[in-house]
């Protein structure tokens, strides 16, 4: 049987549309599939942090600053988030070995690169080197701080020319001390001169556990430590997830840093008058 050209020209004009509806149907069906699949990777990540208020800590009802940031940028990256506290040095050691998703949050050193696959920026610290009101602390370099007995906390990343000096005695008169708090106490018991610790974390257990007469005894050098100190999210290189889990992460981060939430995490700190910087979180 044949068709005429106007016979043609009707059918042709009847099929077209149902092929581009099929077609569309089979793209929308694809599309759905994705979605689902993409669904179905979503879970809940544990990660491994520690103390270090008021960036993680398990006192504030939103875990801190940084691990707020954190959890909001999983969110928006598909997943949800549940963290552990734990010393810091066995959470990088355990993260390592592949027994938590990530952790969370640490200075990006070389050797944390090497070992780990690191996030982008979660935020920048303001490292500073705090000592009593009536120590006279003058220093330009590393090396002029060795006449100080300086309070160092084990696994911080501080900066690399500071544990280059402390590994190679430079630097030798170095108390470990356990925490940050350990580290304040001792401080203004005398123990040591010299304590580096980041401004907000000084601020914040400052106003939390010693009297208003204590507090305004600290000083923090005008003199950063570090001038850009970033922070990061680490996945162990060992898990399979982890490229993925990665590119979530900073999809969701980059997302974050470009609303006005990012900058409403970011709170203010309660500082001591004798603490307070001009440069925010």
């Amino acid at each position: 049987m044949s068709w005429n050209r106007g016979e043609a020209d009707a059918l042709d004009a009847k099929t077209v549309p149902t092929r581009l509806s099929c077609a569309l149907a089979c793209v929308l069906s694809f599309l759905g599939l994705a979605l689902v699949a993409t669904r179905a990777q979503a879970r809940e990540l544990r990660i491994a942090t520690g103390e270090f208020p008021p960036f993680a800590t398990a006192a504030r009802s939103d875990q801190g600053v940084a691990l707020a940031i954190v959890r909001r940028a999983f969110e928006l990256g598909g997943h949800s988030v549940q963290y552990t506290f734990l010393p810091w040095s066995r959470a990088q050691v355990e993260t390592e070995a592949g027994l938590w998703d990530a952790s969370a949050h640490w200075g990006a050193s070389r050797e944390r690169r090497e070992r780990f696959l690191v996030s982008d920026n979660l935020l920048s610290e303001d490292w500073v080197l705090l000592h009593r009101a009536d120590t006279r602390l003058t220093w330009q370099g590393v090396e002029d701080l060795a006449p100080y007995r300086i309070g160092i906390t084990r696994d911080y990343t501080y900066t690399p020319e500071f544990w280059t000096a402390v590994h190679s005695r430079q630097l030798a008169r170095v108390d470990y001390v356990i925490n940050d708090l350990a580290g304040l106490r001792v401080l203004l018991a005398r123990r040591i001169d010299v304590l580096p610790l980041e401004r907000n974390v000084a601020c914040d257990l400052l106003m939390a556990n010693f009297t208003a007469a204590q507090a305004a005894e600290v000083r923090a050098h005008p003199k950063p430590l570090n001038d850009q100190f970033t922070t990061h999210v680490l996945f162990p290189r060992g898990k399979p997830a982890s490229p993925s889990l990665l590119a979530d992460f900073n999809r969701g981060l980059k997302q974050l840093r470009a609303s006005k939430e990012y900058a409403q995490l970011l709170q203010s700190v309660n500082c001591p008058g004798t603490l307070k910087a001009s440069v925010p979180l």
